[in-house]
């Protein structure tokens, strides 16, 4: 799956280069009618992380036998080192909105750059001059952000883009879905839809997305499918298994909870 992850500590700056190159962006933003921002799927709950964690430990402190215990720590394990695939979306104190912001368009101009340094170094140039206001460019149009919860130091953020639909030859812009997730919660701090216009500098003018782009993202658009199927199904087995944890713990007719002995505390 094709997502540039892009990560930021709370104590810190986000780089100068990714700042500057997007305040260059924001610069040029365009007035044009934003299009439709619905998701082309319904997100996976917010919370749904800390949920299985909550009903899991719920069922080690009702109390379990060896394979009940080991069941648990499987699944808590899956999620600890999986855990931001699974859900794919000097500051002090509770961070500025604007920052939010900051962090989406300083991770889209990674996005790009990845392009060019890893997915199609044949095009390097191209996908590099698309952040830099000379020739064929991205504007960002809109953007929008719902901020779920206020984050605070310490934290860090690890930032990550996703296509929305997949372009054609004759799209002259496209939808990224940014979700900024925050590591010490393990869940969205906020999300954010980027509307970006391909521009013409030197003509002063929309254009449609350059053939080489239309590809990698074809390719790109396909790949986030694969995965969102694929971590989909792990999360419903996910629950699934945690049912079943709680279906042989305290939520079976003959539950009794364990509050140990003296012998065996």
């Amino acid at each position: 799956m094709r997502l540039t992850t892009s990560r930021y500590g709370l104590s810190t700056p986000v780089p100068t280069h990714c700042r500057r190159a997007a305040q260059r962006l924001a610069r040029y933003q365009s007035t044009a009618t934003s299009t439709s921002d619905e998701p082309t799927t319904p997100s996976l709950s917010p919370r749904w992380l800390s949920d299985i964690k909550t009903r899991v430990g719920k069922c080690i402190n009702f109390g379990l036998d060896t394979p009940q215990t080991m069941k648990a720590g499987s699944i808590l394990q899956e999620i600890a080192v999986d855990w931001r695939e699974l859900t794919v979306d000097c500051v002090t104190g509770h961070v500025n909105n604007v920052i939010y912001n900051r962090y989406a368009e300083s991770a889209r101009v990674n996005w790009a750059l990845n392009f060019a340094n890893t997915i199609d170094p044949a095009h390097k140039s191209e996908w590099t001059g698309l952040v830099t206001p000379s020739g064929i460019g991205m504007i960002l149009r809109s953007i929008r952000t719902d901020y779920k919860f206020p984050m605070k130091w310490p934290d860090r953020v690890t930032v990550l883009h996703k296509l929305r639909n997949k372009p054609t030859s004759d799209t002259d812009h496209f939808i990224l879905d940014v979700m900024i997730l925050s590591e010490v919660h393990r869940r969205p701090a906020a999300r954010c839809v980027e509307d970006i216009v391909i521009y013409d500098y030197k003509g002063a003018r929309k254009m449609p997305l350059q053939p080489f782009m239309v590809d990698k993202f074809k390719e790109t658009f396909e790949l986030q499918e694969q995965a969102k199927e694929t971590y989909g199904k792990r999360v419903t087995e996910l629950t699934e298994r945690v049912r079943e944890l709680e279906q042989d713990s305290w939520d079976r007719p003959d539950a009794k909870e364990d509050f140990g002995s003296a012998e065996n505390p």
